[in-house]
């Protein structure tokens, strides 16, 4: 499937200049990493953001948000955002700084 190139990009302009950053194709779309550990990436439309257990319950209850469910076992962390949650920039910079905190929580890999 296809990831969509115009969020892509969207997503690089709101990443640019973050040290080490890293495109890695993934999911059957793009993840972008910080230092080795994915803050977002997209599948399909969708966008996907890792932003730890502490967020996740309060991300649930965003518009447009759904567990991240690729396997049939969610992935407790880690949300899938549709586009209706996400099409002005300010909405997505919201998430996608959500996944940059908890990428930069981590240590470096």
């Amino acid at each position: 499937m296809p990831y969509d190139q115009a969020l892509a990009g969207r997503i690089r302009a709101e990443l640019t200049g973050l040290p080490g950053l890293e495109e890695k194709k993934m999911f059957g779309g793009v993840g972008f990493m910080l230092m080795g550990n994915m803050a977002c990436g997209i599948h399909g439309d969708d966008l996907i953001v890792r932003l730890g257990a502490d967020q996740y319950e309060a991300a649930l209850s965003q518009p447009g948000a759904r567990p991240f469910d690729m396997t049939g076992r969610p992935m407790s962390g880690w949300v899938m955002v549709a586009p209706a949650g996400f099409q002005t920039s300010t909405e997505l910079k919201r998430w996608i700084d959500l996944g940059v905190k908890f990428a930069q929580s981590m240590p470096p890999k």
